[in-house]
């Protein structure tokens, strides 16, 4: 569903004739099927679930050339790269809010009994696998730590 949404929106953009969403949705199935590529070689389909943190990474990625392009004095491709970062952002679900990121964290820490920081990785895979491409797991991971006291 994830792949066929972007091939329609490549589909409008060359219509409209937008050279920067026909780029980036083309570097996106191409990332993808890089990706296709790898887990073949382990036997494995990969599903939209399995795309999302493909996205997450390509837009990290950016954020970080982004930086760079800034403190470098160059503003347009800063631009260029937050103008990616919007089209890609667009095909993640909703991220959860800061209050809803902690309302799961207690409800994952209640629901495997974790009471120590040997509980960390029991929490933060039962929320990978609740909210994948909703919360950004290394701020989760902390508070997750700061919750069993580490």
């Amino acid at each position: 569903m994830l792949r066929d949404d972007i091939n329609n929106a490549l589909k409008e953009a060359m219509k409209a004739k937008d050279e920067r969403k026909i780029a980036t949705l083309r570097m996106i199935n191409s990332t993808f099927k890089n990706a296709d590529i790898e887990a073949r070689a382990t036997g494995k389909t990969l599903s939209d679930a399995d795309l999302l943190p493909v996205l997450q990474k390509m837009i990290k990625q950016r954020q970080e050339s982004k930086e760079l392009y800034e403190k470098g004095g160059r503003p347009e491709l800063a631009q260029q790269e937050g103008e990616e970062i919007a089209i890609i952002s667009s095909y993640l679900p909703k991220q959860m809010s800061d209050a809803e990121v902690t309302a799961a964290i207690d409800a994952a820490i209640a629901e495997t009994g974790a009471a120590s920081m040997k509980d960390m990785g029991k929490v933060v895979g039962a929320l990978k696998s609740k909210f994948a491409g909703q919360m950004d797991f290394a701020k989760a991971s902390a508070l997750v730590k700061q919750k069993l006291g580490g």
